[in-house]
């Protein structure tokens, strides 16, 4: 378990290198006392294991920058990818508040050696939303920010450059039914080129959080998550809760049928990462959302196991709330 005892964790992303997994997650101080203040505070957090259980915390590898920065305000959630020239490349979503209060998100890049010392780019921000296919916000526009966030770069399957998933809303629909996943390719790493998303609006999310796509026991899977308050109609009548979806894919590069998309967790944990783990076992790590109490929970649970039921993956019962086999941070 990652749990600090001055701070709350949520979104949170995994590299492995040889025998060491890295955890970078955002947290926020618990000084705060209100868990809903955490977003317009949150740092990149690091923390390192060989187990995916016990974790040892490490120097921070991001902070939010200076004015008139693209990430002045937070750093918020990405993915790391090692380049072919051996470097670490760490996207990640910068935050900015708006003269209207508005939050406006973009993409950047912070480059290291060795995952530990990290180095933001000179170019950022490098990706941002295209308005040909993407909702964008200004002035009086009723949703509350401009989702573009929460970058998932993957190499692609046969070699043709990188791809990113995108947290991202389509320019146009019923406006508590507009989330899609976005998509923009490089060949490079530093220079993006935007493309339509790679879902249709009117699935029944108003956003599809922290985007994911792996090959989870030789079968592709797209995982995401998504709240109850962002549950559209039609979607919402059917499930009472929020938390982390899945669904069967048959590309890792797209484009996503979201139509059978079921729950494997429920609001109780939020953003689901499968990993393979030292045995090589598929697992799910995710935060908890939800403590015993019904508080928000801020920490990282230990891996759950996952696996196929048919059509559909599913993931072991979770420990209750609070309980783990490894200490505090």
């Amino acid at each position: 378990m990652l749990r600090l005892p001055d701070s709350w964790v949520w979104d949170f992303w995994i590299i492995r290198d040889q025998q060491t997994y890295h955890a970078f997650f955002l947290y926020a101080s618990r000084a705060l006392h209100d868990p809903e203040l955490r977003h317009r505070r949150a740092a990149i957090g690091h923390a390192v294991s060989t187990d995916l259980v016990h974790w040892q915390r490490v120097a921070d590898a991001i902070v939010h920058g200076s004015p008139p920065s693209f990430d002045q305000t937070a750093t918020w959630t990405g993915s790391v990818v090692q380049g072919p020239d051996g470097g670490w490349y760490m996207f990640y979503t910068g935050a900015t508040v708006t003269d209207e209060g508005q939050l406006l998100q973009q993409i950047g890049v912070a480059i290291s050696d060795d995952l530990f010392t990290w180095h933001k780019h000179d170019r950022n921000p490098l990706v941002t939303a295209d308005p040909r296919w993407y909702e964008k916000i200004g002035g009086s526009h009723p949703w509350h920010d401009e989702h573009w966030r929460d970058p998932w770069v993957f190499k692609d399957p046969d070699g043709d450059g990188w791809h990113m998933l995108l947290t991202a809303r389509a320019g146009a629909g019923p406006m508590g039914d507009r989330g899609v996943i976005g998509h923009a390719r490089s060949q490079d790493l530093i220079t993006w080129t935007v493309q339509p998303p790679l879902t249709a609006p009117g699935n029944g999310f108003g956003h599809l959080e922290v985007p994911q796509v792996q090959t989870v026991d030789g079968r592709p899977v797209l995982i995401f998550s998504c709240d109850p308050g962002h549950l559209a109609p039609g979607r919402a009548e059917f499930v009472v809760t929020g938390g982390i979806w899945a669904v069967p894919i048959t590309e890792l590069i797209g484009p996503y049928d979201l139509g059978p998309a079921q729950l494997i967790s429920d609001g109780g944990l939020y953003v689901g990462k499968p990993v393979q783990d030292p045995q090589d076992n598929w697992v799910l790590l995710a935060f908890a959302e939800r403590d015993g109490h019904g508080d928000f929970g801020g920490y990282i649970v230990d891996p759950l196991p996952v696996y196929w039921d048919g059509d559909f993956l599913r993931v072991a019962d979770p420990p209750q709330p609070g309980a783990g086999s490894a200490a505090d941070l």
